[in-house]
This record gives C-alpha cells, structure tokens and sequence, in this order.
C-alpha cells in the first residue's frame, strides 16, 4: 500500500525532472519528449481525473518552459502541445483498458473465492473442547482453488480429520477434490474405524478416476492424513497415506514430528497392489496443538535449496510469540507458520499450501 502511494508521484517527478534538464541545457534542447512520458506514467497509477491534470500540467509548463526558452513556434511549441494533448488523450484510453481488466480481474478473484468456499468450506472454530483453524494459501493469487484440502466433522465416533493433496492442477483437482471432500463426509459418519474410511475414500477416488479416465485414471491420487480424536481427547488415532507427517506442539512449545509406524502409498493406488492400513495412536495431552499441512509447506525451498522444516521452526515462533506477551493461539500459529514459511522462500510460493491446527485447552 505504501508502494502504490509512493509511486503515484511518479508522473509528477516525471515533470519535474523535464523542468530541471530544460533550465540546465541549452536553448536548443527541448524537455518535451520527457514531458510527454508523465501522461503515459499515469495511465495506470491515476484515476481519469488525475492523468487529465498531469497532461494539463505537463501542456502548461512545456508552454512556460518554450516561451522562457524563446523557442514557442510552430514546429516547437504547438507541435509539441499537440503531441502532449494526444499522448493524453492515449493515457485516459489505457487507463480505461485497465480499469476494465482490473474489474474483470476483481469479479474473477470474487468468484473463485465463493466457489472456494463451496467446495472448500472454513472448519468450525470449535467442536467441543477442541479448539481449530485452517488457513489456505494459494500458490497464484488468481486461482484460488487448487488441489489441496482440509475438512474436519464431528461423527458419532469422535472428532475425525482429513487433509490432502490432491495430484494434478486445474478442475481435474477440483473434481477430485470434491470427491475426497463427498466420500469423507458420508463416510467419516458410517465407518466403524479408520480403516473403514481410509478404504471408503480410496474406492471413492478409484470411482472418481475411472470416470475421468486417461492418464487421470492411471496416476490420479491424494496424499492424506486422516485422523480421530477420542472422545476425551487424550489421544488421536493417524492413518498417513504418503502425506507430510503433523506435528504435535506440546504445552511447552516443544514439538515433535507423528511419523508413521509404517509407510503406504498415496489413496487411489490399489490398482498396483494392496496394503495394510496401519493406525498409530498418539497422546494429546492438555494444551497440545495438532498441526497438519501439505507438501506446499515441506517443499518450500530457498534461494540455496534448503527445504523448509516446520518442526525446528514452530518451536522458535511459538516461544518467540510467549516471549512478547501473547500466548499463540490455532490461529496465530498458522498466521505465524505461513508468514515464517513466506520468508523462508523469499516470496516465492512454489505450492498450495493447506493447513489445519488443532488445539486441547
């Protein structure tokens, strides 16, 4: 923001600086081409309003600047106040060009964000004791639906969770998104246990894949962690399915990483063989934190190629969080998490990024 207020000064430092070489070269230099910039340097910094004022501004002190310099004429001074009132009469066209595939853009953005959160509705912030958030970070700002998700419901078994990444870009991710989203919701409530769901949502995916068909059906699969707290929330029972393992912030700040007990391939893959579906359970003790991401944040690399590891760097932000005064809530952990993850990249989001904290009091 202070970006774009600093550079709506650029036209008029345009003109200004046409003023200064004008007076400090000879007579038989003209600034007009300069001047003629400042109108152009406004179409998409200025309103209709503003670039008017600037090709007035810049006519006005070219006549000035002519007549001091004994140079108005014809082919000098109204050739060039007519070039000036053309150029600016091209900068108000531009603006409108702009203007237009900016409201366009901002439409796009509006629908993009409405369909988001239809396929990929915000988590409630409570269920029960269990406190959460979930924040999604786009890899582009324009396409604000990708291939990741997070869902959390509570069902008749427990509080039971699911995140994932889902292979492949576009609306081949979306649908497959939406599958996983579908099965998971119907499924968290009928099944038994978690293997039940794990194989609920994988003969979901292989239906959703043989619809599609091609290259979707052969290597379409999702990465996902789904797990389930017990009633009392003294533990969480994990199925990882080739998904980033979560990490489990103690109320100490110290973290430590659930790796699986045994490793299984990604959901939709039971074409190529059967595996086991192994269950790890884990406490989740009073004031424990459940975080889970997707590969956006693993895979988030530097200028050296360092990958990004969540589970050195929470620590230090969480006690850099108490240290100021300010016990670090779901919300502020994630808020700290992405911001942590933005500087480590320098900016440069490689991947979706979906991420859920889970919180005991």
């Amino acid at each position: 923001m202070v970006r774009q207020r600093r550079a709506k000064w650029i036209p008029l430092g345009v003109i200004v600086l046409g003023v200064v070489l004008d007076l400090v070269t000879p007579t038989d230099v003209t600034s007009a081409p300069l001047l003629m910039a400042a109108p152009v340097a406004a179409a998409p910094l200025l309103s209709l309003r503003g670039i008017v004022a600037i090709g007035a501004l810049a006519m006005a002190v070219h006549a000035v600047l002519a007549w001091h310099d004994g140079t108005f004429g014809w082919q000098r001074g109204v050739a060039n106040q007519l070039t000036l009132l053309a150029v600016t009469v091209l900068a108000v066209l531009i603006n409108r060009s702009l203007e237009g595939r900016d409201a366009r853009t901002r439409r796009a953005r509006h629908i993009a964000a409405v369909a988001q959160s239809a396929v990929l509705p915000r988590p409630p912030s409570r269920l029960g004791e269990l406190r959460i958030a979930a924040r999604y970070v786009p890899a582009e700002n324009e396409a604000m639906i990708g291939g990741d998700l997070y869902v959390v419901q509570d069902t008749p078994h427990g509080v039971r969770v699911m995140v994932g990444d889902v292979r492949g870009k576009g609306l081949g991710a979306v649908s497959a998104v939406c599958a996983d989203l579908g099965a998971f919701r119907y499924a968290a409530d009928e099944a038994e246990d978690l293997p039940g769901l794990v194989a609920a949502l994988e003969r979901a995916l292989l239906r959703e894949g043989g619809r599609r068909g091609g290259q979707e059906q052969e290597e379409g699969f999702t990465t996902a962690l789904v797990a389930e707290f017990a009633d009392d929330l003294s533990a969480v029972r994990v199925v990882n399915r080739g998904h980033p393992p979560p990490v489990l912030l103690d109320a100490q700040g110290r973290a430590t990483v659930l790796e699986p007990s045994e490793e299984a391939p990604p959901l939709g893959m039971s074409g190529l063989g059967t595996w086991s579906c192994p269950v790890d359970t884990f406490p989740f003790p009073p004031g424990a934190t459940l975080i889970c991401y997707t590969d956006g944040v693993t895979e988030a690399r530097d200028e050296s190629g360092v990958f990004y590891d969540a589970s050195v760097r929470l620590p230090f932000l969480v006690h850099h969080r108490a240290l100021v005064g300010y016990p670090a809530s779901p919300a502020q952990i994630l808020h700290l998490l992405i911001e942590d993850v933005g500087h480590h990249t320098g900016g440069r989001i490689q991947d979706d990024q979906a991420l859920l904290a889970l919180h005991r009091p």
